[in-house]
C-alpha cells in the first residue's frame, strides 16, 4: 500500500521532493502497486501543447490492484457495503473475494456480447452494486466506460452515447429515489431512437415491475449471467496510457466534453490522494455520498478505495428520505468513519431540526470531508459543531473531473485547518495564482487566477475527440500551464481558498469582486437559506450585482426590509461597492444533479439575454428556470 504521511513535517518534506524530482517521487509511490512490467519513463510532458504521459511503457490492469492483490490476505474483508434506497430493505455487504468473482464472471458476459478492448461501453444505471461490478467489469476487459448519470435527460444520454460511440447499454428497468419510481428503461428506450452505434443493451432487474424490452437488442443482466459458466477471467494487460474512461462534464458554452482519463497515472493519483487526505486505516468504514456518475463517485467511491482495500460504502437513496436524519441514521447502523458530502446537503440538512441529528449516535465518526464547489463558513460550523462535534477535522477538497483526484485540501489530522480554506496543495500539485495581465503572482497574500504549472499523474489527457478542444479549454489561458477556470485567494500562511467560477469574478466598477464572499455574506442572514450572485450589464458601473436568494418559508419582515439588511451585511463584511443592485427572491435556484448552481444561466436571465439558455433539461429543477424568468426583476 502507498506509504501516508502522517505529520505536517512529513508533508512538507514530500511535497519538496515532488516538486524537485517529480519523476523520482511519484516513482516511489507507483512502486507500491502491481504492475504487470515496470514503466520505462515516468514522466514525458509537453503542456504547451497539452501531451502529458505518466509511466509509459508501464503494463498493468486496474481491476488486478482493485481486487485480485487483496485475495490472498483480505479476500474475506468487506468491500462495498450497499445500503438501499428504501431503509426496510437489507443492506448487501460484498467481500473482495465475492467481487472478484462478480466482476470476473460480468467480463465474461460482455465479451459474450462482443465487447472488446477499446470498446466504448455506457451504463445509466442507479447506484446499485451492480453499476460498480459493470464498470470494473469494462475495465478488466480493457472496454472504455462511459457512465451517464441515470438523472440526465434521454437528449443528455443519447448525446453522450453518439460522441463516444458506444457499442453496448447497461441500464436497469426502474428505480426508486425516495418514493418516486424512476423509468429508467423508458428514458434509454428514447435515447436509443438516435443512437445507431449500440447494437445491444443489458437490464438489471431492480424492480419487479414489468419492462418493456426490444427483441434482438435487449436482455436481462442475469439472463446474460446464466449463459456464462466461467468464473474466471484473465485481466487483459493495459498500457499505463490506455484510457480507463471517458467521463462527461458540461460546456459553459457547447456540447458536454468527454474527459478522458488514462489507466496507470489516474490509478495512482485516486489511491494515493484517498489514502492521504482521509488518512484511511485497514478498519476503517468510509462513505462518500456522491453518485458514480460523477467523478468523485469514481474517485472516491471504487477506484480510489478498491485499490487501497478498503470498505467502500455505496447510498442508493436521497438525504430526505424516509426523513431528513437519512444520513446520520447510516452513520450509526454502518459506524461510519469517514464522511464525504457536498456542501449543498449539508446546507439543506442544516435547515432541518437538530434533533434529527441528535437522536443518532454519531461517535463512530472520525473525518468529514467536503466536496463539489466552496463550503460557506456558516455550512462548515454547522458541520463541525453538529457532525463533527468538533473533533473530526474536516477536509474541505478541491478538484475538477478534469484533474481526476483531490489536488488542494487539508489532510486528515495533519494539515492545519482554516474554514472555508482548501488549505495546501498535495505534493505533486504546482499551483500557481494568475493576474490579469497573464503574470503570476508570487507573494501572498493575493488573489488572482487558478492554473497549474506542472502535470500530475490523474490529469485528464485529453477530451475525446476534439483534443484541439482539450488544448484551447485548458492550456491556451497561459503558455505552459493548465487553467483550472476558478479563482483563488491565497493567505499569508499559503492556504488556498477558492472564490469560484473566474467567470463568477465580476468587474465593478474597476473591481474585481468574486462572487462567493459576497454569497457568504448574504447567508449570514437569517433568513436567508441559499443564494447566488451574478453581474449584468450596468451603464455607469460597467456591470452591477443581481443577487437570486431563496428564504425560510417563516420571514417575518417584508421583503424590501430583508433588501436593505442583506446589503447592510455586504456593506459591513466587503464594502460598499459589493451592495447588491436587485435582489430577486426565488422558490429554488436552478442545480446539476452533483448540486452545482448553474450560475450561466442565472447571468443571462440577470442580463434580459434569454434567447438560449441551453439545454435546462438536465437540470435537477427545470422548472425553476421558468419561475425565475416570470418574476425577473429585469
Amino acid at each position: 500500500m502507498v506509504q501516508k504521511i502522517h505529520s505536517y513535517k512529513k508533508y512538507k518534506e514530500d511535497y519538496q521532493e515532488s516538486v524537485e524530482d517529480p519523476g523520482k517521487f511519484w516513482g516511489k509511490i507507483a512502486e507500491s502497486f502491481l504492475w504487470r512490467k515496470k514503466w520505462d519513463t515516468v514522466l514525458e510532458s509537453d503542456m504547451a501543447n497539452a501531451d502529458v504521459k505518466w509511466f509509459q511503457g508501464g503494463k498493468l490492469n486496474i481491476t488486478e490492484n482493485c481486487l485480485d492483490r487483496h485475495l490472498e490476505k483480505n479476500g474475506n474483508k468487506t468491500a462495498i457495503i450497499w445500503e438501499p434506497n428504501n431503509p426496510d430493505e437489507e443492506s448487501r455487504y460484498i467481500t473482495y473475494r465475492q467481487l472478484y468473482v462478480k466482476v470476473s464472471r460480468f467480463a465474461n458476459v460482455l465479451k459474450n456480447n462482443g465487447v472488446k478492448k477499446g470498446d466504448r461501453v455506457c451504463l445509466y444505471m442507479p447506484m446499485i452494486p451492480e453499476l460498480s461490478i459493470a464498470m470494473l467489469a469494462c475495465a478488466r476487459i480493457g472496454a472504455i466506460h462511459s457512465i451517464v448519470f441515470a438523472g440526465f435527460s434521454s437528449t443528455a444520454l443519447s448525446s453522450r452515447i453518439n460522441d463516444s460511440q458506444c457499442k453496448l447499454l447497461i441500464t436497469a428497468n426502474e428505480v426508486y429515489r425516495g418514493t418516486k419510481p424512476i423509468n429508467l428503461k423508458a428514458v434509454c428506450d428514447e435515447a436509443l431512437e438516435n443512437t445507431p452505434s449500440i447494437e445491444k443493451v443489458i437490464v438489471y432487474r431492480r424492480t419487479v415491475e414489468p419492462t418493456q424490452m426490444k427483441e434482438g437488442r435487449d436482455s436481462f443482466w442475469f439472463e446474460e449471467l446464466q449463459k456464462i459458466e466461467n468464473f474466471e477471467c484473465e485481466a487483459e494487460e493495459m498500457d499505463a496510457e490506455d484510457p480507463l474512461f471517458i467521463l462527461y462534464t458540461s460546456g459553459s458554452t457547447g456540447k458536454p466534453k468527454g474527459m478522458v482519463h488514462s489507466t496507470g497515472g489516474y490509478m495512482v493519483g485516486s489511491t494515493y490522494s484517498f489514502q492521504n487526505v482521509f488518512q484511511y486505516q485497514k478498519d476503517d468504514i468510509y462513505w462518500c455520498t456522491a453518485d458514480i456518475g460523477w467523478i468523485t463517485g469514481h474517485s472516491y467511491i471504487i477506484y480510489g478505495p478498491l485499490a487501497a482495500g478498503a470498505t467502500t460504502v455505496m447510498f442508493e437513496g436521497v438525504p430526505s428520505y424516509p426523513d431528513y436524519g437519512r444520513f446520520w441514521e447510516i452513520v450509526e447502523k454502518l459506524k461510519v468513519t469517514h464522511f464525504y458530502t457536498a456542501p449543498t446537503a449539508i446546507r439543506a440538512l442544516a435547515k432541518h431540526p437538530l434533533s434529527l441529528v441528535e437522536k443518532y449516535d454519531l461517535s463512530s465518526l472520525k473525518v468529514l470531508g467536503s466536496v463539489g464547489e466552496p463550503i460557506n463558513e456558516e455550512a462548515w460550523h454547522w458541520y463541525n459543531d453538529n457532525i463533527g462535534k468538533g473533533t473530526c477535522p474536516i477536509v474541505d477538497t478541491w478538484w475538477q473531473t478534469e484533474t481526476g483526484a483531490i489536488m488542494i485540501s487539508p489532510l486528515a489530522g495533519v494539515t492545519p485547518l482554516r474554514p472555508t480554506f482548501a488549505t495546501m496543495p498535495l505534493p505533486g500539485v504546482q499551483p500557481a495564482l494568475m493576474d490579469e495581465h497573464g503574470k503570476e503572482i508570487t507573494e501572498s497574500p493575493a488573489e488572482g487566477r487558478l492554473a497549474m504549472k506542472a502535470p500530475w499523474p490523474s490529469i485528464a489527457r485529453t477530451i475525446y475527440g476534439d483534443h484541439q478542444r482539450y488544448k484551447d479549454t485548458y492550456f491556451s489561458a497561459y503558455s505552459g500551464m493548465y487553467f483550472t477556470g476558478d479563482g483563488a485567494y491565497r493567505d499569508a500562511m499559503g492556504n488556498y481558498r477558492i472564490t469560484g467560477r473566474v467567470d463568477d469574478v465580476v468587474i465593478v466598477s474597476g473591481h474585481n469582486l468574486g462572487t462567493a464572499p459576497i454569497e457568504n455574506a448574504v447567508d449570514e442572514h437569517d433568513a436567508v437559506v441559499e443564494c447566488a450572485v451574478v453581474g449584468f450589464p450596468h451603464d455607469i458601473k460597467g456591470n452591477a450585482l443581481y443577487a437570486y436568494v431563496t428564504k425560510y418559508d417563516e420571514v417575518r419582515i417584508s421583503d424590501d426590509e430583508l433588501r436593505v439588511e442583506i446589503n447592510k451585511l455586504i456593506a459591513s463584511s466587503i464594502g460598499a461597492i459589493a451592495k447588491l443592485d436587485k435582489i430577486q427572491f426565488v422558490s429554488g435556484l436552478p442545480k446539476t444533479r452533483s448540486g452545482k448552481i448553474m450560475r450561466r444561466i442565472l447571468r443571462k436571465i440577470a442580463s434580459n439575454d434569454t434567447s438560449n439558455l441551453g439545454d435546462t433539461s438536465t437540470l435537477l429543477n427545470p422548472e425553476v428556470v421558468e419561475e425565475i424568468m416570470e418574476k425577473s426583476l429585469v
